[in-house]
């Protein structure tokens, strides 16, 4: 276990994660670090949790921290481990999959918590290799916040794709609630109030050297807006699966009916962006 003094720079981090991509050979059996990062005596800037609220649609002023919001404080961790010499995924093209979010209880803004993040495990999938990260946020040694996130190294394999999933379970398709127009700033605005300036978000010209026609909101931006609408009880867990790249600017349409939401294309057959649940716990 390695316990810092403060949250690592992100800049540096991203930097040195993308010196070092071309040299990482992916796949699932591979070694990878096997530390745990902790950092004690975390207490939130105010500020750029209001700044994160306003981007993301979540009620500024609030007492308590959005469900999704420990994992910005967390990330600053997870991209030491994830560009680390020894992580063996490339950082550049890292795809985040998925996170699934439990909080055990609200969370005061104005609290002081511990900080735990390390990686759990490689994976094989039909696409290449993943990982799964674990991030913890405690109070007085309880666990009250805790998500596992999946981070995709794209890379040949003789593995089967799975059965195409629908794009509405069987329980028939999600009712529009609202339609959201996303201006191109998006990106760049999640990334000032969070930290990832990831260049694929940022602008259209760098966002083309690494596929995309035009910069896509974060994943975890297009979750958080999504959560934001749909509301969360104190004690929750939420899943979230990241299926399509959100183009920016654009239109999206958020659906939910009870526990599920999406965000897809608008129009009838909109492509599916964003896939949920919200689970409220005992």
């Amino acid at each position: 276990m390695a316990t810092l003094t403060s949250p690592p720079a992100l800049a540096p981090l991203l930097a040195r994660g993308a010196l070092l991509s071309p040299f990482k050979r992916p796949r699932p059996d591979a070694d990878y670090p096997r530390a745990r990062l902790l950092l004690p005596g975390l207490r939130v800037d105010l500020a750029r949790l209001a700044a994160y609220e306003r981007v993301c649609g979540f009620p500024t002023g609030d007492d308590c921290l959005p469900v999704t919001y420990p994992h910005v404080l967390g990330f600053p961790l997870a991209m030491r481990l994830m560009s680390d010499r020894a992580f063996p995924l490339p950082l550049l093209g890292l795809v985040h999959t998925s996170i699934e979010i439990t909080r055990h209880r609200p969370l005061p803004a104005t609290g002081s918590y511990e900080l735990a993040v390390h990686v759990d495990a490689l994976a094989p999938h039909h696409r290449g290799t993943e990982a799964t990260v674990v991030t913890e946020l405690r109070d007085g040694g309880e666990t009250v916040w805790e998500s596992h996130s999946t981070y995709l190294a794209r890379h040949r394999t003789r593995r089967t794709p799975p059965a195409a999933r629908p794009a509405h379970p069987a329980s028939g398709p999600l009712p529009v609630l609202e339609e959201w127009r996303l201006a191109a700033d998006v990106g760049r605005r999640y990334g000032a109030a969070s930290g990832d300036r990831n260049p694929i978000h940022l602008h259209p010209l760098t966002a083309r050297l690494f596929g995309f026609p035009r910069a896509i909101a974060h994943g975890m931006w297009t979750a958080a807006r999504c959560l934001a609408a749909h509301g969360t009880p104190p004690a929750v867990r939420v899943r979230a699966d990241f299926r399509a790249p959100v183009l920016l600017p654009g239109t999206v349409a958020f659906a939910a009916d009870g526990s599920r939401f999406e965000l897809r294309g608008a129009g009838e057959a909109g492509r599916v962006h964003v896939s949920g649940r919200v689970d409220r716990l005992a």
